[in-house]
């Protein structure tokens, strides 16, 4: 595995100063070998245009949050990530690899949760290459395997949870626990970028939902579920209601019930407390014993 090597180049200025100079020089020499028409000096002038050619090859400039990686004929030589004009060997071929953060989005995919229901999701993916020599040499495009990798683990990670929890205490879903889930893709999607140099910085749903097919039963589910849970608060609240009207009744000594009339009270209250619809009184002429 081909790991980054950071590598220290020549100061650009420094090299163009001394290619200004001998810029200068070039022609002085070329109006003398004119004159002269000595060979010795028609090899000098030469000399000084091919040294000119090759300084001024040797020019590159590192962006911020670049970097410029070198190779010598094919061989990995380093890279340069120090802002500013550099200068090295001119044989050196340089690639520039950005190092800015970077995000995009997966497309919808349609893929069954731990449930086996049809689902539509998709995610946010932030990331950026912290090791160049990896991203341009472990594999063939970085770009590519990136998205293509992120899908990969986004499949994987809807078969392992399902969409929701249905009220089950203790059940990770990927509805009701966003946090843990887009932790837990984010460290998935790491895994498989770790050979190409790439930082995973955020992972995040973006898209969930039922497949069409089946979206309107779950709906009705949903719906009939928040009813339930609705209807298991009211009632739970009038028991509790019902329980402390008794036991205010007989602290106070206001009436004294048997369990006849207490089942009674109870019945009432509890129709009366958990009713939908506004209860109508009724006008009882007699007793409970008649």
């Amino acid at each position: 595995m081909i790991r980054e090597v950071e590598r220290k180049a020549t100061s650009g200025l420094l090299v163009a100063a001394i290619l200004l100079i001998a810029v200068a020089v070039t022609p002085m020499a070329a109006i003398n070998a004119d004159r002269s028409r000595d060979l010795l000096q028609g090899i000098l002038v030469g000399g000084l245009v091919l040294v000119d050619a090759l300084l001024a090859a040797g020019f590159f400039i590192v962006q911020p949050n670049q970097g410029k990686v070198l190779q010598f004929f094919g061989s990995y030589v380093g890279t340069v990530k120090t802002p500013g004009l550099w200068w090295a060997n001119p044989f050196f071929t340089k690639k520039s690899v950005s190092l800015r953060v970077r995000n995009f989005e997966t497309p919808k995919l349609k893929v069954n949760d731990h449930g086996s229901s049809p689902i539509e999701i998709g995610a946010v993916v932030v990331w950026q290459v912290v090791d160049t020599a990896e991203a341009l040499f472990e594999v063939d495009n970085y770009d590519d395997y990136v998205r293509v990798q992120s899908e990969s683990a986004l499949r994987g990670l809807a078969n392992q949870y399902p969409y929701d929890s249905n009220n089950e205490a203790g059940t990770i879903s990927l509805s009701g626990n966003t946090a843990d889930v887009a932790e837990k893709l984010k460290g998935e999607i790491q895994d498989r970028l770790s050979k190409a140099g790439v930082r995973v910085i955020e992972a995040r749903i973006s898209h969930l939902a039922y497949a069409q097919e089946i979206a309107g039963a779950m709906l009705r589910r949903q719906q009939a579920g928040a009813v339930i849970a609705a209807r298991r608060q009211i009632v739970d609240g009038a028991v509790g209601m019902v329980e402390h009207a008794l036991e205010q009744l007989s602290a106070r000594k206001i009436i004294q019930l048997d369990d006849e009339r207490r089942a009674a009270m109870v019945s009432n209250l509890l129709v009366v407390l958990c009713a939908e619809q506004p209860t109508q009184p009724v006008l009882n002429t007699g007793t409970l014993y008649t």
